[in-house]
């Protein structure tokens, strides 16, 4: 097959997240300055961040909640990732079945729960964010792929989820791929949604609900007394900043403050903790992504996709793809990045030679499309952690909590982890913080140099089993007994 020219069809994609590139972006709300006073700060204009107000201000109208950041509401994975609102608080059962096996049965309903919960919050606030249960279709696209689709099927069905396994004519049918040799679809547990309009759609929400919202507004440190944690913030400039990046300015400018709360949430996940103890338990991934211009009527005949459903294929660097509402497709992954010391830099977000593979990838995948040019081109960090999701945790006396480790499947879970969040702080025995994943952190990462030689060689390890039909080698067969293997 001869692909079609990458460099020609990247030329004209602009180095910003297209979610965030439109009309309709609420302006900014000014940063804060001066002392401040509050029963709960929310440190984080995330969904984490975002949920933790709401649910506070809702259960709570009288209580004065204070959420800030150092961009905008949405201005960072939030904001620019695949829109997969998905059930699973695990990071897909299989990983649930071997981390939690005596409570897997349990997350599972709570996640049924919780998304039927975002659901019900985005028609209640009127979140206009096609959102969509269009479901999601895992595709095999080399013959020992099937294998595993169908261990996953038997899986699924022993936890009651409704699947369906579908041979190649019957995906083709779906969405036409060559690549395609079968899939698992899953029909009610995976939401589409658009993702920046669902974390402005929070904020609003939230300013409704009486939440006082500050954005560019960085908090850099804490102290603490014995009634209350006084945040230091710095309030930035914006000035500099592109609109449609969102990122907090620097502090040419900035009005110091503190903020005295009774209670803290920190969200920040996948940036540089606030608190030293996260530094060992989080790293930050950088996620690339290209969205295509919108299909014409006789490209969207050529590929089907007619119900729209999410799709990834189940190689270990697998690719995510969907269509959005107004016709383009989008495509992600794959080439996941750590760079040395837990570096996070803004630089890092454009990176030509993975933007070169996305688009070659997606070629191949869709070879009738060779005259389709991609209109956008991004990148950004995700956090992870060692069980792949979340993990919870106090600080201060039980004064402040925080959740982190989502790898990439935080659309959805974040609602769950800000109820969890809300929980730890109340200080109460709830079915949540009863549960082992709320109670148990994950195993930490190795310091520097050691950490960065074990990402990049895990990851060589998966792409080497990717291209041995699924074997896996020696160092992810160690990772596998020691509890630290992850296997798309």
């Amino acid at each position: 097959m001869i692909l079609p020219d990458t460099g020609r069809a990247l030329a004209d994609a602009a180095p910003v997240p297209y979610w965030l590139d439109r009309p309709g972006r609420p302006d900014p709300l000014p940063p804060l300055a001066g002392p401040q006073h509050a029963d709960l700060l929310v440190i984080g204009g995330g969904y984490s961040g975002l949920w933790a107000a709401l649910l506070a201000k809702q259960a709570d109208p009288d209580a004065d909640v204070l959420l800030v950041d150092a961009g905008t509401c949405g201005w960072a994975a939030s904001g620019r990732n695949g829109g997969f609102c998905a059930a699973s608080l695990t990071h897909g059962l299989a990983n649930g079945v071997d981390r939690f096996p005596a409570e897997v049965g349990e997350l599972e309903r709570l996640g049924r729960e919780n998304l039927d919960a975002i659901a019900a919050t985005v028609d209640a606030c009127g979140i206009d964010c096609d959102f969509e249960r269009t479901g999601e279709l895992a595709v095999a696209v080399a013959p020992y792929q099937l294998d595993g689709l169908a261990a996953d099927a038997e899986l699924a069905r022993r936890y009651g989820h409704s699947v369906r396994l579908l041979d190649a004519d019957e995906v083709r049918a779906e969405v036409n791929s060559p690549t395609y040799l079968g899939a698992l679809f899953d029909a009610g547990r995976v939401a589409m949604l658009d993702p920046a309009k669902l974390a402005w759609g929070l904020r609003r929400a939230c300013l409704e609900a009486g939440v006082r919202v500050h954005e560019h507004t960085r908090v850099t440190g804490f102290r603490a007394d014995r009634t209350a944690l006084y945040a230091t913030t710095l309030g930035t400039d914006p000035a500099d900043v592109p609109a449609s990046s969102g990122r907090s300015g620097g502090p040419v400018g900035g009005r110091p403050g503190t903020v005295r709360a009774r209670r803290v949430v920190l969200a920040t996940n996948a940036f540089p903790p606030l608190l030293r103890r996260l530094r060992a338990y989080v790293v930050p991934v950088y996620d690339h992504v290209l969205m295509t211009e919108p299909l014409t009527p006789a490209q969207r005949d050529a590929i089907g996709w007619r119900n729209r459903q999410g799709l990834a294929d189940t190689g270990n660097l697998f690719h995510y793809y969907r269509i959005t509402a107004d016709g383009r497709i989008l495509f992600g992954g794959y080439d996941a990045v750590y760079h040395y010391g837990n570096r996070v830099a803004p630089k890092l977000e454009q990176r030509p030679a993975t933007f070169a593979t996305l688009a070659e990838h997606f070629f191949t995948t869709f070879p009738q499309l060779a005259d389709v040019r991609f209109s956008h081109r991004w990148g950004g960090v995700i956090d992870t952690c060692t069980r792949f999701c979340p993990f919870f945790g106090t600080a201060y006396d039980g004064r402040l909590a925080y959740a982190a480790g989502y790898t990439g499947l935080g659309v959805g879970a974040t609602r769950f982890g800000a109820r969890v969040l809300l929980d730890l702080l109340a200080g109460g025995d709830t079915p949540l913080t009863r549960l082992e994943l709320v109670r148990r952190k994950p195993l930490p990462f190795p310091p520097e140099p050691v950490r960065a030689v074990g990402i990049n060689l895990t990851r060589w390890s998966l792409a080497r089993a990717d291209a041995r039909d699924g074997r896996r080698d020696l160092w992810l067969r160690t990772l596998d007994r020691l509890g630290l293997g992850f296997d798309s």
